[in-house]
């Protein structure tokens, strides 16, 4: 495992950190077993950052974090939690989720505590209700140790929110699709030249970069004399960036865990070539003229008023974008969002009465109800029913 430096404090953290938002699930629930091996495995093979969240699996991330590093994992690793600052309504709210959280963690304090999902009118908001003095005091109590926070907005209003507070660190979306969008490139090496760890979180998309891989792109990645998957193509890119410090990964697949740790102890800075970051230039022009959406799967659009599963919906557009196999769409759409996979309550695109709430809750500020039209239209044709029938004959054992 390679480590880099914060360079406020001189935390040497692994460069891949454990994210916990896409924990395996069993049920519909966090399959606990499971998820405790993994994230304990990874621990062992070097991992010292763990990242979780309030919202994360419907609140269950954080209860599940703190059973998992019992037995001595606590004092191996740097926690990391968030403060969710969308239900923020007064300075009081903030002392008391923090609280919440410590039970949630079985833990007296946090190492690496951020201002979750800020974008400008949100961070002025926090400022007003002095956010600033809820860090200052509760790291004064011992309760957080580093201050940072998460970004989803610009990155004029990134850089401003870099300059309001002596951040420890901050928490960006960064891939090879993301270079321009939200903070991006330029507020990578702003916030690293202003003294920041900067942890990065989708580095593969919500997993949109490694499956389905379509054709077009695995032709250009067999182009490559080194061969590596897209997942390691992905991850060096980033790491590839001496300013970034840890890279988040959700893994919930033992082989993709065996997979980022090997990558994680050879992925030194600057090591790709010239040619190396050409032929990754040429992957992410072939995928935009591919996907649609531009969801990276965060789940902060939901729970939607009318029900629609709308990360799910997405999901399977774009898949099907990438794959171009309609009958496997098709299908998976029945299933998936209709709750058929899940004995749950359907959560198709056309039950969007086009309300507008989500739009408002997504960091990538898509159209999400012009999109759902697109996904309904695409769909929910006259075939519509036949797939239900389908759907529930593969995945219900009737």
């Amino acid at each position: 495992m390679l480590y880099r430096k914060i360079p406020e404090n001189g935390d040497e953290l692994s460069i891949l950190g454990f994210g916990c938002m896409r924990l395996p699930l069993k049920e519909g629930k966090i399959d606990e077993e499971r998820a405790r091996e993994q994230l304990r495995y990874a621990i062992g093979h070097g991992v010292n950052y763990v990242d979780t969240a309030w919202p994360y699996h419907m609140g269950e991330s954080e209860p599940f974090v703190g059973r998992a590093l019992a037995d001595g994992y606590r004092e191996k690793v740097k926690l990391a939690t968030k403060l969710p600052s969308w239900t923020v309504k007064s300075r009081e709210d903030m002392d008391r989720i923090l609280n919440v959280q410590l039970e949630r963690l079985r833990t007296d304090h946090i190492d690496y505590y951020l201002v979750h999902g800020l974008v400008g009118a949100l961070w002025d908001k926090m400022e007003k209700l002095e956010v600033l003095s809820f860090l200052d005091k509760a790291k004064a109590d011992g309760l957080i140790v580093n201050a940072g926070f998460s970004f989803h907005g610009s990155v004029e209003d990134f850089k401003r929110i870099v300059d309001a507070y002596p951040w420890t660190f901050c928490q960006i979306q960064y891939n090879f699709l993301d270079e321009k969008n939200q903070a991006g490139t330029e507020g990578l090496k702003y916030a690293a030249s202003k003294g920041l760890g900067v942890i990065i979180m989708e580095p593969l998309r919500g997993g949109k970069l490694t499956y389905p891989i379509p054709p077009a792109v695995q032709e250009i990645w067999d182009e490559a004399p080194v061969k590596r998957t897209p997942a390691e193509w992905s991850l060096r890119w980033i790491w590839n960036h001496p300013e970034v410090t840890v890279v988040l990964s959700g893994m919930n697949e033992e082989l993709h865990i065996e997979e980022n740790l090997k990558i994680a102890g050879e992925a030194y800075p600057n090591s790709l070539t010239e040619a190396e970051l050409q032929l990754v230039s040429k992957v992410e022009q072939k995928y935009r003229g591919l996907m649609k959406t531009g969801c990276t799967g965060c789940r902060y659009c939901i729970p939607c008023s009318s029900g629609v599963d709308i990360p799910s919906c997405f999901e399977i557009y774009d898949n099907f974008c990438l794959s171009g196999n309609e009958k496997e769409a098709k299908l998976m759409y029945a299933a998936k969002p209709g709750g058929i996979i899940r004995g749950d309550v359907p959560g198709y695109a056309s039950q969007c009465v086009q309300c507008g709430e989500c739009v408002e809750k997504c960091p990538q500020h898509l159209d999400i109800p012009a999109l759902l039209e697109a996904v309904e239209k695409k769909f929910e044709g006259k075939d519509f029913k036949g797939w239900r029938v389908m759907a529930k004959k593969a995945f219900r054992k009737e």
